[in-house]
């Protein structure tokens, strides 16, 4: 459940998210008082948006995120490039580790260092060039997408890195039914923290697990393929396998803080689901059961026409 409201001013472009999915019934639960908890399981985002900022196309993002477990704040600068060639963005971050107080944490309850600078935040400036390609029609679409992110050492303690990532997918018309595959990895050299770790585990990664539940490492590979059948006009039923590594990367990442929480480095996940075709946009639901007979329930709402 969440709320989302965007404002024009002048020129720029100003949205407002605030998302109440996450832990709400645990959130609803606690005694009267207990405000600062009640914050703490709010999810959140303001981001300002310019698209023109110096007359000649410049765009300039602002974005201050809330997390249940972090406070980040990204400020990206990108000039206008012809389209066959990678888009270049210079992009500013300040990552504040929380805990459900909202209070900034330094280490994790057994006592690791959560931040590479050791300090509260960590800061970098990163060189993002991002490239991607498509072919699509009525019956079949392809798509391949790099991202390249380079830490840029400008004062000390500022994170120095190499982060590498890929998306390809394909989809295909099989009869009165849609296939969709992907395949999504990623690795990182250089220095990191452990939030900067790929995770494996969720939606949009192996349904089945919590968020990350299934493996985090320097290195990932994931997996995804969905069948969808149409059922009654706008509804249609979907059933989907999904798999993860961490291509036994996770011992690399700073604290090995997978080992430690038991996190096994992969996962299998499957499942059932339906998707509504609706004014609000796509309402789906995803019943998943991972490698452990765990069994877990996703559901939203993608506004598919933003």
């Amino acid at each position: 459940m969440g709320a989302q409201k965007s404002i024009h001013a002048g020129k720029a472009k100003i949205d407002f998210n605030v998302d109440l999915s996450h832990k709400l019934c645990e959130a609803i639960s606690f005694s009267q008082g207990s405000y600062g908890n009640l914050y703490s399981q709010i999810i959140g985002s303001l981001s300002v948006k310019h698209p023109n900022l110096f007359g000649r196309n410049e765009k300039l993002d602002i974005l201050w995120d809330k997390g249940l477990d972090d406070s980040n704040i990204l400020i990206a600068f990108r000039r206008p490039r012809p389209e066959w060639y990678s888009q270049q963005s210079f992009v500013f971050q300040h990552i504040r580790p929380i805990n459900n107080e909202g209070r900034s944490i330094i280490r994790d309850s057994d006592g690791f260092p959560i931040t590479s600078s050791g300090n509260q935040n960590d800061n970098m400036v990163v060189l993002k060039q991002e490239s991607e390609y498509a072919v699509v029609n009525d019956d079949s679409f392809s798509r391949l997408n790099f991202q390249m992110e380079q830490g840029l050492p400008l004062l000390p303690k500022w994170l120095v890195f190499n982060r590498f990532k890929f998306t390809a997918s394909k989809g295909i018309k099989l009869g009165p039914t849609f296939l969709t595959t992907s395949l999504t990895g990623g690795s990182i050299v250089g220095d990191m923290a452990p939030h900067q770790a790929f995770t494996i585990g969720g939606f949009g990664s192996v349904r089945g697990y919590g968020d990350g539940a299934a493996g985090s490492g320097r290195s990932c590979l994931v997996a995804n393929s969905e069948l969808t059948v149409p059922l009654m006009n706008e509804l249609q039923g979907a059933i989907f396998m999904d798999c993860g590594t961490d291509l036994n990367s996770s011992r690399l990442v700073p604290g090995n803080p997978a080992l430690r929480l038991g996190k096994p480095g992969f996962g299998v996940g499957f499942g059932y689901g339906i998707r509504l075709n609706s004014r609000l946009g796509q309402v789906w639901v995803d019943y998943a059961i991972n490698a452990f007979q765990k069994k877990k329930i996703y559901f939203g709402v993608n506004n598919v026409g933003s």
